[in-house]
């Protein structure tokens, strides 16, 4: 299916505003303005722009530690997100859940998870339900390659396919694990190639490119509303920085720079953006202008964050229980 340049342009902005955000994010933490574990997803910004693209309002998406770009992907704001990894009490979590625990029903986003593959039976429950309630809209679930090796992975795919589920599991293949190498701990070549086990279609795709993750979730998606069932779609891509922000104080070392540099040279950003200029779809003048505004977008989610007041100590009970102020 052929995009029309206004989503093009579309999907240009949204990358932007997740890299962005991610290297703001980033420099904050190294400053000490952001306490707590951190992982940022920059150079994975095609994934979950090109798969939420695709997707409706009411739809709804599952994520992962490393999620900032899927909660941005589906349209959550950047100024709450920034409150949130504050501890602020503006966060889309009142400042409870930090940057592993962004959820948003009202945007469809249901939750992102610190726990690896937690998000998979998650995301299984949501297409359970959603089918249940006979509506046409599918869930979306986000998670990395070290994930597809949890039982919660295989267990979720059986039912899924059983059950013909609206699911689509969107594995991010960045190459790594935590620290280990998805070529050492994935058994098979491509992820994608579990799909066979349980009886699903399953494709491989180019995760730097924008287009190829659009086209292969508008397809699952396409399934999914149809009655048709669940997909696999594994997108290789990689993470630019470590598994977590300040990993170098520690001096582990598991991939060469040399390695991390070629990947740099296929940036999905810079891909898209050179496509978009070839085909005189934007000038260089607007690209420098839509570059300008999502870096002004970031800085005024963080000038917003900063200024949120801190929860107060009563605010430690406050939602814990249905029906009632405590």
């Amino acid at each position: 299916m052929s995009l029309m340049n206004e989503e093009l342009v579309l999907m240009y902005r949204k990358m932007l505003t997740i890299r962005a955000f991610e290297e703001e994010a980033s420099e904050l933490f190294w400053k000490g303005e952001i306490l707590g574990l951190l992982h940022v997803s920059i150079g994975e910004e095609a994934v979950p722009v090109g798969a939420c693209t695709n997707l409706l309002p009411e739809d709804h998406i599952t994520s992962t530690h490393r999620g900032h770009g899927d909660i941005i992907g589906k349209g959550a704001d950047p100024k709450y997100m920034f409150a949130e990894l504050y501890g602020k009490k503006t966060g889309y979590c009142k400042g409870r859940g930090g940057s592993m625990h962004i959820a948003d029903y009202s945007l469809g986003i249901i939750g992102a998870n610190g726990i690896v593959g937690a998000g998979i039976p998650i995301s299984t429950g949501s297409a359970l339900a959603q089918k249940m309630l006979g509506t046409r809209n599918v869930t979306v679930c986000f998670f990395g390659d070290g994930a597809s090796n949890q039982g919660t992975f295989h267990e979720s795919l059986n039912l899924a396919a059983i059950w013909k589920l609206p699911v689509i599991f969107v594995c991010k293949n960045n190459q790594y694990g935590m620290w280990t190498s998805a070529s050492y701990a994935v058994s098979v070549r491509d992820v994608s190639e579990r799909a066979k086990g349980y009886g699903i279609p399953g494709v491989t795709v180019d995760g730097n490119d924008v287009t190829a993750v659009y086209e292969a979730v508008h397809e699952a998606v396409e399934r999914a509303r149809n009655g048709d069932g669940p997909s696999l779609i594994e997108c290789k891509t990689y993470r630019w920085h470590g598994h977590m922000e300040g990993e170098e104080a520690y001096g582990w070392v598991y991939r060469s720079p040399e390695e991390a540099e070629e990947w740099k040279k296929r940036c999905p950003i810079l891909r898209l953006e050179k496509e978009l200029l070839s085909r005189g779809i934007l000038t260089e003048a607007q690209v420098k202008e839509i570059r300008e505004e999502a870096k002004n977008e970031i800085e005024e989610a963080v000038k917003f964050a900063e200024e949120s007041p801190l929860p107060e100590p009563e605010d430690a009970v406050a939602d814990l229980f249905a029906g009632g102020e405590e």
